[in-house]
């Protein structure tokens, strides 16, 4: 079964950024030249996927703005002679066909997740998280997608993170399949000190059969009144077996403050335009301050 569908929620406050997301959704912030939103579109474009189903909410309509065309901006440039934003914007308005779902309520992961369960239909499909930004040569989601290939199992994307950083993620405990993929046995969510032994926490990017549907429906709301997907794919893991995916690229936590401003650096160098200059200007910085 090929993966055809992507769904990034984008439903989130972005509370960890107020007061800039206070008129602002936090995935309209930028990375260099482009807001974090499109990095995550073009690695699902990059990855082969044909769709994709924003989980939106109140406030959010700038990011369905931001990948429509744009008729008057389009026949400005285009009189100021500026064809080449203007190719650059149509560029982005054409990327891929983008369905937007509602979360009416503030539930969880899981709640965004199981909102599209009449888009995504009876198929698997892929969920990036909007705030992790991996930056690889393959795109992650593609690298999950050629493993889910051999196993058409669910997939999660792990990343070794310091021991006393466990209890920031959901770790999970498992056996090796081949190099860098694991048979999931356990996942723990946000684990108390010494509750697990293992390093490998989940970041953002997940594969997913159907069925995590009809499990999401029945969990049961944990901390904070949400819906937390890792309990539902824990048990679709007893259910049907799960794979984790040490991905190959680096992962920044776009959604952290320091982890934001570490994207814009990373990225930043890797500009095909502002790259060498942007270099010059830290190692200025570096010595002076």
């Amino acid at each position: 079964m090929n993966i055809r569908k992507a769904v990034i929620p984008v439903a989130g406050l972005g509370t960890r950024f107020l007061p800039a997301t206070k008129a602002i959704p936090k995935e309209m912030l930028t990375i260099v030249d482009r807001p974090t939103i499109q990095y995550i579109v073009e690695e699902v474009v990059a990855s082969g996927i044909e769709q994709v189903i924003l989980v939106t909410s109140e406030g959010k309509a700038a990011i369905e703005n931001h990948f429509d065309y744009d008729f008057v901006l389009d026949n400005i440039l285009q009189k100021k002679n500026k064809e080449r934003l203007a190719e650059e914007l149509n560029h982005i308005s054409n990327l891929i066909d983008i369905v937007s779902v509602r979360q009416k309520k503030p539930l969880g992961l899981g709640h965004a997740i199981w909102s599209t369960r009449n888009v995504v239909g009876d198929e698997p499909f892929a969920v990036l998280l909007g705030d992790d930004l991996v930056l690889s040569d393959e795109p992650c989601c593609h690298q999950m997608i050629s493993l889910f290939d051999e196993v058409h199992e669910s997939i999660v994307a792990i990343q070794r993170v310091p021991k006393d950083q466990t209890s920031n993620y959901g770790i999970i405990e498992g056996q090796p399949y081949k190099k860098r993929t694991y048979k999931i046995d356990r996942m723990v969510e946000k684990p108390a000190p010494g509750a697990t032994d293992s390093d490998m926490a989940i970041i953002g990017r997940y594969i997913l059969r159907p069925e995590i549907f009809s499990l999401l429906e029945k969990t049961e709301p944990g901390h904070g009144g949400e819906i937390q997907l890792t309990d539902a794919l824990l048990e679709l893991s007893r259910q049907r077996g799960m794979y984790a995916y040490e991905f190959e690229g680096t992962r920044f936590d776009a959604g952290d403050k320091l982890g934001y401003l570490k994207a814009i650096i990373a990225f930043g160098l890797r500009h095909s335009e502002l790259g060498e200059a942007f270099r010059k200007h830290i190692k200025q910085v570096a010595e002076n301050f």
